[in-house]
């Protein structure tokens, strides 16, 4: 029997997606802040929200962290998390004058372009950054050297630079689509055809395994459902991807109350890097698919970003001062093990 919730759908099947969710940086970032929670006496600080979720944000809102815009904002002596997303030097040297301790959970994919933005820009190179307006990673990676960076969009953006005198690189924001970044990187490359660029993609590993995963499935799904916040960046270009596939019903939603009440047949389900397994489970419940849940997985994901250099270092130090003092060896949980999602969903209050 059907369940009462999901009584006006006629679902036949769910197609998930897999790589689906939490990739590697936000796994790191989450438990890194479930982490400082555990630790300290609240309120924790954090410089912008954690990661582009809702569930995730109200989660520690709920246990006294307090995100602000402005490091200025936090009391001096606070401990402070910098987010997922990168943060500028300058504001990266405020928190340090400013907390009590300072943990920056930078997704290692962000750090390599501030990296290369700064080696590039070191050696007299005009940057051409392929970033959204207002990002938190494009905002924080344009800081790093912001007389020598020139943001681009689209193609129209790109037609408009100048003729630089200087070599021209190009690099970019790490959660664009393929979509997004393809057509303005050949636009640029035809503009400056010396254009240096990376041996390694700056495009994330885990937007680019979802979009696959998503394409896969699209030509048999009569219907997609994207999870994920609007502000997240990858979460929109799963939902745009979906509908330039062909799909011609694509709905992304915050969680399963926003499910259409219509949805019929085959019905694929995928979610955004930031977005908890928790929802998935919640969707796929709602959805109550009559012949169950095919997944389709497109590559294995098993990348994992240890914590923090700021956090392994104080963990070390507590389990030393708690050998000291219990004259023996304390074990500690392997942080590989522990996902972030079962972490998140212990943190509810």
């Amino acid at each position: 029997m059907r369940s009462v919730s999901s009584s006006s759908m006629n679902v036949d099947r769910v197609l998930l997606a897999e790589p689906r969710g939490f990739c590697a940086g936000v796994e790191m970032a989450i438990k890194a802040l479930a982490w400082m929670v555990r630790v300290f006496e609240p309120p924790v600080y954090c410089y912008h929200e954690i990661v582009h979720n809702k569930i995730v944000v109200d989660r520690f809102r709920s246990l006294g962290v307090v995100f602000v815009d402005d490091v200025n904002d936090v009391p001096q002596g606070r401990p402070i998390m910098l987010s997922a997303h990168g943060s500028a030097p300058e504001v990266v040297e405020a928190a340090r004058l400013r907390g009590s301790y300072v943990v920056d959970s930078v997704c290692p994919l962000v750090t390599k372009v501030h990296h290369e933005v700064k080696v590039r820009a070191g050696k007299g190179y005009r940057i051409v950054y392929v970033g959204h307006a207002g990002h938190e990673e494009a905002v924080g990676t344009m800081a790093v050297a912001p007389s020598r960076i020139h943001r681009v969009e689209n193609v129209d953006d790109v037609a408009r630079l100048p003729m630089f005198d200087e070599p021209v690189a190009l690099l970019a924001q790490t959660t664009l689509s393929h979509r997004d970044w393809e057509d303005v990187a050949a636009a640029t490359q035809e503009r400056f055809p010396a254009l240096w660029r990376p041996g390694h993609s700056d495009l994330c590993f885990a937007t680019t395994n979802r979009q696959s995963a998503l394409v896969a499935m699209t030509a048999r799904c009569d219907s997609i459902v994207v999870i994920g916040s609007a502000n997240s960046s990858n979460t929109v270009a799963l939902e745009k991807l979906a509908r330039a596939s062909g799909c011609s019903r694509v709905f992304r939603i915050n969680s399963a109350a926003e499910l259409p009440s219509d949805l019929v047949g085959t019905v694929g389900v995928t979610a955004g890097a930031s977005a908890p397994e928790e929802l998935v489970r919640e969707v796929i419940d709602k959805l109550n698919p009559v012949h169950g849940i095919e997944t389709l997985r497109v590559t294995e994901e098993d990348e994992y970003f240890p914590p923090p250099r700021q956090l392994r270092e104080l963990q070390g130090a507590i389990r030393l001062a708690a050998a000291a003092m219990l004259g023996a060896q304390v074990s500690t949980a392997d942080d590989r093990l522990m996902a972030a999602s079962t972490v998140l969903e212990s943190l509810r209050v």
